[in-house]
């Protein structure tokens, strides 16, 4: 994949063996110092690596080649169906290992039962008692259910670094060594059978609950990509095309664009095209967020993976494969989730710290207790240890951020808001001004032509030369002029030379005349003089109309009027976005009556008219300078240089390709709805990620002075923190029942 027209290209790796924010982080850092990386990052939620690097410089089997010496291994460009395979086998071989832990250590906590008071009514067999029956049970789990902990370990001391494994591994090793020597000694002291100090149900029922919460958490985290498995379950496998009036089932890959398919009612729609016969209606809710039926008819567009409700349809294929809208729509939504917010940068350093400093935390809490407080009890100072290891595991601080960003930016794919990266979802909850233009991002962006006139000439010829002067325009105005000119019978002809002035209009040669059409501006720029047409032009556009001036040969020769009415939603979207405390202001390259009129219509109290797009880059900069937090709405390819300045580029998905490219979010229902929906889940998604991490921070803080200070047992401080991580995958799952503000 080439990336933002640079030499620069992404990589996606599926990796393999990480279990906590101290794994991602040490695979992160691995990466990121290879020659030819200009970033790593690496997500724990989904365990994917995205490497952005200089083919010229290193080539991508160096980036698995360096995780497996790391410890771990990758898959390079994983197919979708080929993680979750592996996913689901290693769900399979943790459940069963679940299970058998759970089994042995099952006796072991219920001879543990026997040692309280309060608990005396339970009856416990003798044979669960015998110090040589529990290291029987306890042996397996340590060394066979536990294995992977030493494996994961191991690896981590020698890259030089520590993770979840070394806790793990050091805690219940202790806690399994203590009782061996005690089982020994008891053996070995034939005069004295007293029952010995044991810890051998403290080190199975760590492994098993570390276990449990770990299959807790990837079956919460496997929830936060329900948005992406929908749009996945979208995607059609065959397709009906008509070749040789036969109709053929072929596999979705064997069709090519021009190729034409037959749709029936009720069926998904499984290309990328345009209608060529048939009327009907679809259902686009999963890609647009928009519940109502969109009516289509004959050249209108439709999407593979969208519902076809109502009639038969004939449809040319435009896009495949990786160029359909659902592909690009899925690949976006992946790269937000698999990107990094910046706020996470927070806990990825507090993670990177955390085991070296929990180490050493427990080996002062096992000093002190065994040297003062209980001098010479091993035991106790032993136990108290392990708890401190055990409890501040970094799981929860590691899972954070990343599942809120997945769940937050999921919800908002299904609402038809396709952020870019985790950034750009981060970066959109403090925009506090709004920069809006007018045609197709508050209007509807199809207006239609009202009126024309003609001076001094004949008004068929001006009606010609004005089609053939706007046809080979892209702008919604001019596009009007010419279907309304259609629907009257007035085609235009191939002009001999063309030419767009962004922000003016547009100039062309035909038949040796040379004809201008746009604003005021510029007729004013060709020195055309038009006064004796103002007073027209003005009560036009106190209509609401936008006037386009027509010069023929140096001269005013006429003018044609377009009306664009506003969105149905915009108003409501204002009002909305005011309630939030963000200031709108409409910019746009139209005269100030009209765009008066149009802001005054949708309740936008700001105006900027008048403007090309160099001028709104201009005002993006400016408010930024003031300590404004600035995101840019459009649709247009003259809007792009203002999206691209912008703190949050927004792009109607109705708009052009071009903006939809250097926007950082799509609003695929192309409304002003979205803006504010952006907005809205930007802000929920960054308060939920604050509460993870004060959560998860606040549980570390204070789990280890209670387990320095002797008040949890070990088994318990193991549950807690399995319990901490699943918690905060909860918590973000919250995300995926947020409702509208």
């Amino acid at each position: 994949m080439q990336h933002s027209g640079t030499t620069t290209r992404l990589s996606t790796m599926f990796i393999q063996g990480m279990t906590c924010a101290a794994c991602a982080t040490r695979i992160e850092k691995g990466l990121s110092r290879l020659p030819g990386v200009t970033e790593a990052t690496v997500n724990l939620a989904l365990e994917t690596a995205r490497v952005a690097y200089n083919p010229q410089e290193i080539q991508v089997h160096a980036f698995q080649q360096k995780i497996v010496q790391l410890g771990y291994s990758a898959i390079l460009e994983p197919e979708q169906t080929e993680t979750e395979r592996y996913r689901q086998s290693e769900w399979t071989r943790q459940f069963w290992r679940i299970v058998i832990s759970a089994l042995l250590s099952f006796p072991l906590l219920w001879a543990m039962a026997g040692h309280f008071p309060f608990m005396a009514f339970i009856p416990v067999p003798m044979l669960f008692l015998k110090p040589w029956m529990q290291l029987v049970l306890a042996a397996p789990v340590q060394f066979i259910i536990g294995w992977p902990f030493y494996v994961g370990a191991f690896k981590a001391l020698r890259s030089g670094s520590a993770n979840m494994d070394v806790l793990v591994s050091l805690g219940t090793t202790s806690a399994f060594l203590y009782s061996v020597v005690n089982t020994m000694n008891w053996f070995l002291q034939e005069a004295d059978r007293h029952a010995p100090l044991l810890y051998f149900e403290t080190s199975s029922l760590l492994i098993t609950l570390v276990l449990l919460g770990k299959a807790f958490e990837a079956r919460a985290k496997s929830r936060t990509t329900l948005a992406l498995k929908a749009l996945m379950g979208l995607q059609a496998r065959q397709a009906v095309v008509l070749q040789q009036h036969r109709e053929v089932m072929l596999p979705i890959s064997e069709v090519k664009p021009g190729d034409i398919v037959f749709v029936k009612p009720g069926e998904r729609i499984p290309v990328d095209g345009e209608i060529i016969r048939g009327r009907s209606s679809t259902d686009e809710s999963m890609l647009t967020g928009e519940s109502l039926p969109i009516d289509k008819a004959y050249g209108d567009a439709v999407f593979g993976g969208t519902l076809n409700l109502s009639g038969t349809l004939l449809i040319r294929t435009t896009n495949v494969g990786h160029e359909a809208a659902l592909s690009r729509i899925m690949k976006t939504v992946e790269a937000a989730q698999g990107s990094k917010a910046p706020i996470q940068r927070i806990a990825d350093t507090l993670s990177g710290l955390f085991v070296p400093v929990v180490t050493i935390l427990s080996l002062l809490t096992f000093l002190v207790w065994y040297l003062w407080l209980e001098p010479g009890f091993l035991s106790g100072a032993l136990e108290k240890a392990i708890a401190v290891l055990v409890i501040a595991c970094p799981c929860a601080l590691g899972l954070a951020t990343p599942t809120a960003i997945m769940t937050g930016s999921g919800r908002a794919a299904e609402r038809g808001i396709l952020f870019k990266g985790g950034e750009f979802l981060e970066a959109t909850h403090r925009i506090d001004t709004l920069l809006l233009d007018k045609t197709g991002t508050v209007t509807k962006g199809k207006p239609e032509l009202t009126d024309a006139f003609a001076i001094n000439m004949d008004k068929t010829v001006f009606l010609r030369l004005l089609a053939s002067t706007e046809r080979c325009s892209e702008h919604p105005l001019a596009q009007s002029v010419v279907a309304g000119l259609a629907a009257q019978g007035i085609y235009g002809e191939q002009p001999d030379e063309f030419e767009v002035l962004p922000g003016f209009g547009v100039r062309a040669v035909i038949r040796g005349r040379v004809v201008v059409a746009g604003t005021s501006r510029l007729l004013e720029k060709y020195d055309i003089k038009a006064d004796y047409v103002q007073s027209f032009v003005e009560k036009l556009e106190i209509e609401g109309k936008t006037v386009i001036l027509v010069a023929i040969n140096g001269r005013c020769a006429g003018l044609a009027a377009v009306a664009d009415r506003i969105k149905v939603t915009s108003s409501a979207a204002i009002a909305r976005l005011k309630q939030a405390g963000i200031e709108a202001i409409m910019v746009t390259g139209d005269n100030k009556r009209t765009a008066a009129s149009i802001a005054a219509q949708a309740g936008i109290s700001k105006v900027v008219a008048e403007q090309l797009p160099e001028d709104k880059v201009d005002i993006v900069k400016k408010l930024q300078a003031q300590g404004k937090k600035v995101a840019m709405v459009g649709d247009g390819i003259n809007d792009t240089p203002a999206l691209a300045a912008a703190d949050i580029g927004m792009a109607m998905g109705t708009g052009t390709d071009a903006a939809m490219e250097v926007a950082d979010v799509t609003l695929m229902r192309g409304d002003l709805e979205s803006v504010a929906e952006a907005i809205y889940i930007s802000r929920k998604t960054m308060e939920n990620i604050r509460q993870n991490l004060f959560w998860a921070l606040g549980y570390n803080v204070l789990g280890i002075p209670i387990a320095a200070a002797g008040l949890l047992a070990p088994w318990v401080a193991g549950a807690a923190m399995a319990l901490s991580s699943v918690s905060v995958v909860l918590n973000a799952l919250r995300l995926q029942k947020m409702q509208s503000s």
